[in-house]
């Protein structure tokens, strides 16, 4: 059975992926305090560690697990205020690297609809909202 990690290209289609998004979050106001600056640069964790996850969430190796345990993505995100502003920029820079690759298009709704889930589902603070 082939997976959407083969269709796509495997690990160099994915690392492209996480580059193009991490290109865009390095130059945000709102996502780019979240990160260390040792994370966002070529060969940064963070990259690493989005790379692998997604790498092993589409039917490739699983390296992510193997180093990490279980993905928990809640609660390794629980550390980080996240509301509908961080989720929308961070969705926002995904669909574009994603509709950035060079891949099938069914493959590219498939990642749209899996990430624009995984988004929403991470959100774990309200909106600020104007009180006066």
């Amino acid at each position: 059975m082939t997976t959407l990690y083969d269709e796509v290209g495997g690990e160099p289609t994915f690392r492209r992926l996480v580059d193009l998004f991490y290109a865009e979050v390095e130059g945000d106001p709102v996502l780019r305090p979240l990160y260390l600056e040792e994370d966002l640069g070529p060969g940064g964790a963070a990259r690493d560690r989005l790379s692998l996850f997604l790498m092993q969430y589409w039917g490739g190796p699983t390296t992510y697990s193997d180093n990490r345990g279980h993905p928990r993505l809640r609660m390794r995100h629980a550390g980080w205020r996240i509301g509908s502003a961080e989720r929308d920029a961070w969705l926002a820079h995904m669909m574009r690297a994603v509709a950035a690759l060079d891949i099938p298009e069914d493959a590219r709704e498939q990642l749209a609809d899996y990430l624009t889930g995984a988004a929403h589902s991470l959100v774990n603070a309200p909106d600020e909202t104007d009180a006066r």
